[in-house]
């Protein structure tokens, strides 16, 4: 199973000192952090997009051009693409470009996206939420199918006739993940499309949504794919820290603080002490630790899903750099290598 970490570059206020990240500074940062991933032996490091004040990328395609001239082996994906309000061709040429200069490692996961900010900055209506997915979704498929382009266009893109699209990728085809935060709907489309799914789980009691995999893996059947070779990933939030306590104590303040912000834009009650650490018992939802803990927590989720990926969402709110450094290392040196030893064992059990 690959290991790594996503983030949304948070810049959010720190409720206690008032104090928030310039974004130019979490900028900075967020390169040391990937790195660093890269450094300990993580698989994988994604960057979200989003378009509002209290997160520095936008642009995630950027932040991973640089990552890309930084790292030497970590694959480096967005975390989410929000592709409803993006042109695909822009996508697939920024992502083509990533993979060049870094060697075959670029990713794309797209979704719709949780906020919604950026559909009125670039024009579009949010009734139009499912469909824009739908047609972006399709003409991105056949930008990565060849070299020239014919597509009979849409209600929202203009047809392609015969078109290149350069520069053509080192991976062929550039991998392209759906995410999904838990729509049925959205499950089964990625698995009759065939592409890999990304499932979020930032929320409830992680064995609930063991439906929506067993879901995937059925209709990806249905639909003439092997399940076993389609891969699904698993996002949640999470932190490692020396001990449990110490990991406790760190994380309840930044991440209490972003969902009870985002609790207030969308009526829900500000999250209490008690919710967070219900949370993070065994069973819940979030990954928050000593390395053992983490570990344990990651294989029990394995066990349920039997996913080939798992992102940890580490860097929140006004978390301190140095603890998101620190949690980022210790997931690699320590939790990681508990981890592939252990499935490790489970396979070589089963054979």
């Amino acid at each position: 199973m690959e290991l790594g970490v996503y983030t949304f570059a948070d810049t959010a206020r720190d409720a206690r000192t008032g104090d928030a990240v310039a974004h130019d500074r979490r900028l900075r940062d967020l390169l040391e952090e990937i790195t660093l991933a890269d450094e300990v032996g993580l698989d994988v490091f994604g960057v979200g997009e989003h378009h509002r004040a209290d997160f520095a990328v936008s642009a995630p395609a950027v932040v991973l051009g640089a990552a890309a001239a930084v790292t030497k082996r970590i694959r480096l994906t967005s975390a989410v693409t929000v592709l409803s309000s993006d042109d695909p061709v822009r996508v697939f040429e920024q992502f083509a470009t990533i993979d060049g200069l870094s060697g075959g490692r670029a990713e794309i996961m797209a979704g719709r996206g949780s906020f919604v900010e950026s559909y009125p900055l670039f024009g579009y209506d949010l009734d139009d939420y499912d469909e824009l997915f739908a047609e972006k979704l399709d003409l991105l498929l056949a930008l990565r199918a060849g070299e020239r382009v014919t597509w009979p266009g849409g209600r929202f893109r203009a047809a392609l006739d015969d078109q290149g699209v350069y520069p053509r990728p080192v991976q062929d085809p550039l991998p392209l993940w759906i995410a999904v935060g838990g729509n049925p709907a959205s499950v089964v489309r990625a698995a009759t499309l065939g592409l890999p799914l990304a499932l979020a789980i930032i929320g409830g009691v992680p064995a609930r949504f063991r439906a929506l995999t067993d879901l995937y893996r059925e209709a990806a059947r249905r639909a003439g794919h092997d399940p076993a070779a389609l891969p699904i990933g698993i996002n949640s939030p999470g932190f490692v820290a020396e001990d449990s306590k110490t990991a406790a104590d760190r994380f309840f303040a930044p991440y209490a603080q972003v969902m009870s912000q985002i609790g207030r834009e969308r009526g829900w009650p500000p999250l209490t002490r008690e919710q967070y650490e219900a949370g993070r018992r065994p069973g819940g939802y979030l990954l928050v630790g000593s390395p053992e803990e983490v570990a344990e927590r990651i294989l029990d989720e394995h066990a349920i899903f039997g996913h080939d990926r798992f992102l940890l969402q580490t860097s929140m709110g006004p978390l301190a750099h140095a603890h998101a450094m620190r949690s980022i290392e210790l997931l690699g040196t320590e939790v990681a290598p508990i981890v592939r030893a252990e499935l490790d064992r489970r396979t070589a059990a089963a054979a």
